[in-house]
C-alpha cells in the first residue's frame, strides 16, 4: 500500500512519462487480470471529468488496477459521487483524492453563464450546473472558473464527516489539479 505522498509521485511521474511519449500503457496479460479479479487496490481515487479529451489512466499512465477513477461532467460532488467516494475511502482504502478539472471545462463554462448572463440549460444539465454555480463566487473567466470549481469540489470533500475524520487520521490527502488539453500537462494546485 502506498502512502499518500508515494501516490502523488506515482501520478506526476505517469504525466511526466505521458508528456513526454514514453508512457508504458499496459498489454493485457491473463496473469494481472486474474489477480486483479480477486482484489482491487488503486492507490489513488481520481474524481475527474468526463470529457472525452481527459482520460486519468492514459493522463497518468497508470495501469488496470492503479486508479479507481469517477467521471461526471464538471467533476461536481453529487450524492453519487459521495457515495462512491466514500466506497473509495471506507473500502478501497485509496490514499489520495485528487480532483481533476481540465481547462476549456464546458460544464464549467456552462455553470458561469448561467452565473453571469443568466443562460438557461435543459434541465437536467440545469440540476448539474447549480452544483458548480455556487463555487464561482467573484469570477469572471472560463480559466478562474475551471480552478474554482476544482476548489469547490475538494472544499464540499473536506467538509464532510468522513473527508475530516480520514484527514485527521493522517492517512488521506486531498488535493486538485488543472489539465491542459493542448500540452497534456496536468497542473498540482
Amino acid at each position: 500500500m502506498y502512502t499518500a505522498d508515494q501516490a502523488l509521485a506515482r501520478l506526476k511521474a505517469g504525466n511526466t512519462r505521458f508528456l513526454r511519449g514514453r508512457a508504458r500503457f499496459p498489454t493485457v496479460q491473463k496473469e494481472v487480470l486474474a489477480e486483479l479479479a480477486k482484489e482491487q487496490r488503486p492507490y489513488a481515487t481520481i474524481i475527474g471529468c468526463s470529457d472525452s479529451r481527459v482520460p486519468p489512466e492514459l493522463l497518468f499512465d497508470a495501469h488496470f488496477g492503479e486508479l479507481f477513477i469517477v467521471r461526471v461532467a464538471g467533476n461536481i460532488i453529487s450524492p453519487e459521487v459521495m457515495g462512491t467516494l466514500q466506497y473509495a475511502a471506507v473500502h478501497l482504502r485509496t490514499p489520495l483524492f485528487v480532483v481533476l478539472g481540465h481547462e476549456g471545462c464546458g460544464a464549467v463554462q456552462a455553470a458561469l453563464a448561467k452565473k453571469l448572463k443568466g443562460a438557461r440549460a435543459a434541465s437536467r444539465i440545469d440540476l448539474l450546473l447549480q452544483r458548480i454555480v455556487p463555487g464561482l463566487e467573484n469570477v469572471k473567466d472560463l480559466a478562474a472558473a475551471v480552478e474554482a470549481n476544482v476548489y469547490w469540489s475538494m472544499r464540499q470533500l473536506r467538509e464532510t464527516p468522513e473527508g475530516r475524520a480520514r484527514m485527521a487520521e493522517g492517512i488521506l490527502k486531498l488535493v486538485g489539479a488543472v489539465y491542459d488539453i493542448k500540452s497534456g500537462s496536468v497542473r498540482f494546485l
